[in-house]
């Protein structure tokens, strides 16, 4: 009989076959009685705790019910060893200390010595009963146990990975891990498991990998408690004997120059070696994503990326992020680590200013070992799409800050892009002012004819602006004036091709589009208007693919909700009518500026049936645009050469009971 409450909760019979209980109460009791073991628990108690406010007899007739439960559940002769022993005060279980998880763990843990430590960590598979759902009522009857075998876990991390250094072999080291990284899952500011990892780090000979550790439970515990690291954390990074010697680093050549810093008008990366925390075999495979990253974001015109070769001098060794920017010149840099579980795959990554030090953004990649060159291009690919935000958002909090007297071009760009993100009629005329003033300092400035060009796109698609046809005029002059300026720059030729395809020509915006993502294609934004391409050419399966790809790319990205609008776009073009209405509310409820979702709710809730929703969105869209008629909708020149999409939009919109004239 093997009973497992650490993590999953699982009974298997001496046959190997799983002990199903009639009810989740049943079960519960069950794994109550093995918490208390031989010394059992009061008949009162239980009765009382799991059925509160019946009545003490029928709580007592429902306890009563829930032990017959088990007992069938234990039939005589199939060899369980499991017997219920009660009485009119107390009910317990007679069986052996070899038969449940945490039974063994705790009987390991008083044997001591590091074998048995390290098998009792294996045993602890997650926090008590932590797979099983429990009743609001009996989370105050478990939770002092659950605490309990946490803090034993955690003492437990600590102490093994305190024997490592001089006792421990391969399988011990892997134990102690999986147990500090299990227990870190579900409790980032867990410190034990913090210093346990430091010293894993450090029994490897990973002095860099133990800093970033460190560093990694620093930030975890200010921002989950607003506290430093105790005395010993600080003790494992601050006392030279905790840390073997990195492997010393061969001198550059003298023909190698090192990298001049110098002052740049884009922002400039540096994807850093990533820690091998695996065996040595797996340095050809980190080394090929870092590799693959690197390539990944060169194609990201928007900054500049520091060649490979630079940053691998740094291999091997702990470099302060500040000290690489000064050195290499850069603004922001990518840190890393790879390491391998059996056949599992774990990618931390993260992106830090170089100046002040802060993460701007981390993400964690799992996959199969066995896919293992498959798994290097999509982690080099999400890396690059959720980096490109990222670094974006940095640099518009950067040119916010600067007074105006030392704005240049770039700076008033960056300064712009909130705007666009505004999604209203003001938000955009501010953007097109800053822009203004760019193209005043610089008016061959490619990207600010471009998404001038979209600006005037989206006075047209919103009906913001009452003179249509000079807007019109406007948005294929400022495409005219970006094109030719704006070859290298996908971030520009997205735009472009946006306010080509809200202007009405899909086949232009077509070509722009997928001349970005041929410069780079992990550009979450050049997928999206993609997308909408694909809506405006009524091709609901292939701008679904391209919406999806975007959230793939980046799914903390500021223009998300369009992306979503978008995907709810294609699910109303193919039908789907109640998944694009939820989407669509949820977009207005999470993003109260994007004042525009309000008719595409009203319409696809319409044709949904859902005509309380409905009309509750058009009144919510009238009170902000209260000129709006479909027939001027249906005249919007991105629809002009879409029938189906239009004439939905059109009849769900008269169904929610939008003005038709």
């Amino acid at each position: 009989m093997r009973i497992r409450l650490l993590g999953e909760f699982t009974v298997v019979s001496p046959s190997d076959k799983p002990v199903r209980f009639t009810t989740r109460k049943t079960a519960l009791v069950f794994a109550t009685l093995v918490l208390a073991g031989r010394r059992g628990v009061r008949r009162a108690l239980l009765a009382d705790g799991f059925w509160p406010g019946r009545g003490e007899a029928q709580a007592r007739n429902s306890l009563r019910q829930a032990l017959v439960d088990i007992r069938r559940a234990f039939p005589a002769g199939n060899g369980a060893a499991i017997e219920i022993e009660a009485d009119l005060e107390t009910v317990g279980l007679a069986a052996g200390p070899g038969e449940a998880d945490l039974w063994v763990f705790d009987h390991l843990i008083e044997q001591g010595g590091i074998g048995n430590l390290a098998a009792a960590a294996e045993l602890y598979r997650g926090d008590l009963l932590s797979e099983i759902s429990i009743p609001d009522e009996l989370e105050q009857w478990f939770q002092p146990h659950r605490s309990n075998y946490r803090q034993k876990a955690l003492q437990l991390v600590d102490r093994l990975s305190r024997e490592l250094k001089a006792n421990g072999g391969t399988a011990e080291v892997q134990a102690c891990e999986r147990l500090a990284e299990r227990l870190l899952a579900s409790e980032p500011a867990a410190e034990e498991a913090h210093r346990a990892m430091i010293r894993i780090c450090q029994h490897r000979g990973k002095a860099n990998a133990a800093m970033r550790q460190y560093l990694l439970c620093r930030e975890a515990l200010q921002r989950e408690l607003g506290v430093e690291p105790e005395a010993a954390t600080r003790a494992l990074i601050e006392t030279p004997s905790e840390v073997p010697p990195a492997t010393p680093i061969a001198p550059m050549k003298n023909d190698t120059p090192a990298p001049v810093p110098r002052e740049r008008e884009q922002p400039s990366v540096v994807v850093m070696p990533f820690d091998n925390l695996s065996s040595e075999e797996d340095d050809y495979f980190v080394d090929g994503v870092v590799e693959e990253i690197t390539a990944a974001l060169s194609r990201v015109r928007d900054f500049f990326v520091i060649a490979r070769q630079s940053a691998f001098t740094y291999k091997g060794r702990f470099i302060d992020v500040r000290e690489v920017g000064a050195e290499l010149g850069v603004s922001y840099v990518v840190e890393g680590t790879v390491r391998r579980g059996g056949d599992r795959l774990r990618i931390s990554v993260q992106l830090v200013d170089a100046e002040s030090r802060k993460q701007l953004w981390s993400d964690r990649y799992e996959g199969a070992s066995a896919d293992l060159f498959e798994f290097q291009d999509r982690i080099a690919a999400q890396v690059a799409g959720a980096i490109h935000p990222a670094v974006r958002h940095a640099e518009i909090e950067s040119a916010t800050r600067k007074p105006p007297a030392n704005l240049r071009a770039y700076d008033l760009v960056m300064r712009a892009f909130p705007k666009l993100w505004g999604q209203n009629a003001v938000a955009i005329a501010e953007a097109m002012a800053t822009l203004g003033e760019a193209l005043q300092l610089d008016p061959k400035y490619g990207r600010a004819h471009a998404l001038l060009a979209w600006c005037h796109a989206l006075n047209i698609t919103y009906l913001w602006s009452p003179d249509q046809a000079s807007e019109l005029r406007a948005t294929f002059e400022a495409v005219d004036r970006a094109s030719g300026l704006i070859d290298d720059d996908p971030t520009a030729l997205t735009a472009c091709g946006a306010a080509a395809s809200l202007a009405g020509d899909q086949q232009r915006a077509s070509a722009f589009i997928e001349s970005a993502l041929a410069l780079d294609p992990n550009n979450a934004w050049a997928w999206t208007r993609y997308g909408w391409v694909g809506i405006y050419q009524d091709q609901a399966v292939e701008a679904q693919e391209r919406f999806e790809r975007a959230m793939r790319l980046s799914p903390l990205d500021p223009f998300v909700f369009n992306m979503r609008m978008g995907l709810g776009a294609a699910y109303a073009l193919a039908g789907r009518f109640s998944e694009a209405a939820a989407i669509a509310r949820d977009v207005v409820t999470r993003h109260t500026n994007v004042t525009w979702a309000y008719r595409q709710l009203a319409a696809w809730a319409a044709m949904n049936d859902d005509l309380k929703t409905a009309h509750w969105a058009a009144e919510r869209f009238l009170a902000i645009q209260p000129d709006y008629t479909i027939a001027k909708y249906v005249a919007l020149p991105s629809l002009r050469d879409v029938s189906r999409f239009r004439e939905t939009m059109a009849a769900g919109m008269k169904k929610a009971g939008l003005p038709e004239n």
